[in-house]
């Protein structure tokens, strides 16, 4: 069964960057398509942004040209660049599988000045 670790949260004032990785682990990652997803308080999960396992990407609007996502397969590892971070972006994030899997503990993100 594939688990997944997040890292790279923290706080950052607005207009910010931060780097999430997700370390996977298991031999498949690079068959998954994978997703970033966010959680702010009082709200439902949402996805935020997906790769194929062959590079393809979208995002919601919300995060469009804002947002990279990308993947080193070689390393079981998922990324999420996050640029000109905003408030609205407060959230844990998550990163999973789709269909999803267990979820993993999440990172937190905070942008405030």
């Amino acid at each position: 069964q594939v688990q997944f670790v997040e890292s790279g949260g923290g706080l950052v004032q607005p207009g910010g960057s931060l780097r999430l990785s997700c370390a996977a682990s298991g031999s498949i990652f690079s068959m998954y398509v994978m997703g970033w997803y966010r959680q702010a308080p009082g709200k439902q999960r949402e996805l935020v942004a997906i790769i194929t396992s062959h590079g393809t990407t979208n995002y919601v609007d919300s995060v469009k040209g804002r947002f990279t996502i990308s993947r080193d397969n070689a390393k079981n590892t998922l990324y999420l660049q996050m640029n000109s971070l905003k408030p609205e972006d407060t959230a844990v994030y998550y990163c999973n599988a789709m269909p999803n899997i267990d979820w993993g503990q999440g990172t937190q993100v905070t942008v405030s000045s």
